[in-house]
């Protein structure tokens, strides 16, 4: 299974790809937006975690084009520091199929991600 991960503070970023690489999945690390959506235009994963605010195109941004643009229905888990209840709700609304707060534990977003691949079938 294949997984884009769009985070751009690259210590997480690092952190994310080795822990999933480790639960054996085929990772794509991009460090903001604008190559995430380079990489979307490539080739789908068959999920994607993407932070919230990052340089050059947002997180909700990414959303909203594999849903609208690209009309896919791939998983999307978000990831973000803010705990604001508007932008959480505005993620949702897109299409993201789950929200993590930061700080989070990476055995909780691997489990997440097991949750979401398995219920994709």
């Amino acid at each position: 299974m294949k997984i884009l991960v769009a985070e751009d503070e690259p210590m997480l970023l690092k952190t994310i790809e080795l822990k999933l690489k480790k639960e054996g999945y085929e990772v794509i690390s991009t460090p903001d937006g604008r190559q995430a959506l380079e990489q979307l235009e490539k080739e789908m994963p068959d999920l994607i975690i993407t932070d919230i605010m990052m340089p050059y195109v947002s997180g909700l941004e990414i959303i909203s084009f594999v849903r609208q643009k690209m009309n896919k229905k791939t998983p999307i888990i978000m990831l973000s520091a803010m705990e604001q209840e508007k932008v959480v709700m505005e993620a949702f609304e897109l299409g993201a199929d789950d929200y993590i707060t930061k700080p989070f534990s990476l055995n909780e977003l691997a489990i997440r991600v097991k949750r979401l691949s398995a219920r994709r079938g």
